[in-house]
């Protein structure tokens, strides 16, 4: 039988000096499925993702991708799995254009005259497909990053993502400090690549958001999985209570 899940964290456990970061803690994600990571401040969220995606490494449990169990210590692990990470800060190169920063590490190269050089065309074509992909309009590749607005920011990260390859994104708090418009923009990224197929884990602390595009919700407090719950079978007062622990 095919198992139902792309991946699967078992009874994740993570310590830092004497402190229990998470405690037993699984997650879920089917292919295709946007699934929302939420709780309060401390609550385990970034520690868990970090662990998926080879920042940190667990004391105790298991990862499976496809069913198989998989080791992740380290970035480059999570790479391979095709998991990739848009961490908050987004790590983007300001000084750098578009183009560069989405191939940075894998620029592709063609050979004239039996010498590499970079294939600047393809790279270009291969740009405007990925941000067609992801709905994002920019007027001119050549820009510096630094001159880009927080959706478009967003934008190049996610399309570096899908041109690694990515079958899951992870994005922590992909919305923070984002006007109203730019928020649009970028909740639809979101969806765009659930309808494309790609997996998604959501890290939000705004719930309204959450339940605009989210399948499924976990819900982390004091480093423990409190509930989990499909977006059509709860509401924003269940899962204010299961963050909380005011019921």
């Amino acid at each position: 039988m095919k198992n139902e899940y792309i991946v699967e964290l078992r009874k994740i456990t993570k310590r830092f000096e004497g402190v229990t970061a998470l405690n037993n803690v699984d997650l879920e994600l089917r292919a295709g499925e946007i699934l929302a990571l939420v709780g309060d401040n401390g609550a385990g969220k970034s520690t868990l993702i970090k662990i998926l995606s080879g920042v940190y490494t667990a004391d105790s449990g298991e990862i499976f991708f496809k069913g198989e169990r998989v080791t992740v210590n380290t970035s480059q692990d999570s790479w391979k799995l095709g998991i990739s990470t848009i961490f908050q800060e987004l790590a983007l190169a300001d000084k750098m254009n578009i183009i560069d920063n989405i191939f940075i590490g894998h620029e592709l190269k063609k050979r004239v005259m039996g010498i590499p050089i970079l294939d600047k065309a393809q790279m270009y074509s291969r740009t405007n497909q990925l941000l067609e992909r992801v709905g994002m309009q920019i007027g001119s590749l050549s820009e510096k990053v630094m001159t880009l607005s927080g959706g478009q920011r967003q934008a190049v990260a996610i399309s570096r993502a899908l041109n690694l390859g990515a079958k899951i994104v992870i994005m922590d708090e992909p919305t923070a400090a984002l006007g109203v418009a730019e928020t649009k923009k970028v909740l639809d990224f979101i969806k765009q690549l659930k309808e494309q197929g790609t997996s998604v884990i959501l890290i939000s602390h705004n719930l309204p958001q959450v339940f605009s595009v989210a399948d499924e919700i976990i819900v982390l407090r004091h480093g423990r999985r409190i509930g989990k719950r499909k977006v059509e079978e709860t509401n924003e007062n269940e899962i204010v209570k299961l963050i909380t622990g005011v019921l």
